[in-house]
């Protein structure tokens, strides 16, 4: 697992430089009244407790123990159910209205495994139940702005002062790109690495993966206010039910 999930030095970063946005706000126009929610793969939780408190009933399952600490401190009114557990292998009693995956987690799974999580997401769906997830266009080849001089920044963190971050890609094989997240400790000169390693599967590959699955009504969104999908779209929203 990449160590930007199980460092807590860097895992405390996260919601600093993955703030709500309009991503966020789909996600909740997607919810309609009385839904009952799983987040797949819900990190620090910052999705799913946006979702409960706007009155949702949220499930929140993510593999990482240093994620899922922040999730559980972060809920102090214990809105969310969180469960520590492998997408892959997903074994709930519970059925869901509405599935999500934020965050390009969609794009941590091999093809393999991508087809193993939409089955598992599948299952623990009610029927006439919704799946939305999100992965980047290859076609818009975001990995070419993740250099140093690109990439860099710098943000205030609490109980860390300032981090200045920057990625660098390190190799691009096929639909996979792997890079190297810096992170400077300004106040301590403290320096943490992440390497990771994203898929970028292609529009008609996430609409046959989610067919296989079972899916239908499958539709494809290109930006966060709803607007097709095309070739120069930055983004791959997927929506699709169970019949």
């Amino acid at each position: 697992m990449e160590t930007i999930y199980t460092d807590p030095a860097l895992t405390a970063l996260y919601d600093t430089l993955n703030p709500a946005g309009e991503d966020t706000d789909f996600y909740l126009r997607c919810a309609r009244s009385g839904d009952h929610i799983l987040d797949v793969g819900c990190g620090t939780g910052l999705t799913a407790l946006h979702l409960a408190r706007h009155g949702y009933s949220v499930t929140g399952v993510e593999p990482a123990a240093a994620m899922l600490a922040i999730a559980r401190q972060n809920d102090v009114g214990r809105q969310v159910g969180w469960v520590q557990a492998d997408a892959r292998t997903l074994d709930l009693a519970d059925r869901f209205d509405l599935a999500i995956m934020t965050g390009h987690v969609f794009q941590v799974f091999s093809a393999d495994e991508a087809r193993a999580v939409l089955e598992g997401v599948f299952r623990h769906l009610r029927d006439g139940g919704r799946l939305v997830f999100d992965s980047r266009n290859p076609l818009h080849r975001a990995w070419e702005t993740w250099t140093p001089q690109l990439s860099a920044r710098r943000v205030h963190v609490d109980g860390f002062g300032i981090v200045e971050v920057y990625h660098a890609v390190t190799a691009v094989e096929g639909e996979w790109v792997s890079f190297v997240s810096e992170h400077r400790f300004l106040d301590t000169g403290a320096l943490k690495s992440s390497r990771s390693r994203l898929r970028f599967p292609a529009a008609s590959e996430i609409e046959a993966v989610l067919s296989e699955a079972g899916f239908t009504g499958i539709e494809l969104y290109g930006n966060w206010l709803g607007g097709q999908w095309t070739p120069d779209s930055a983004e791959i929203i997927a929506c699709a039910r169970k019949s």
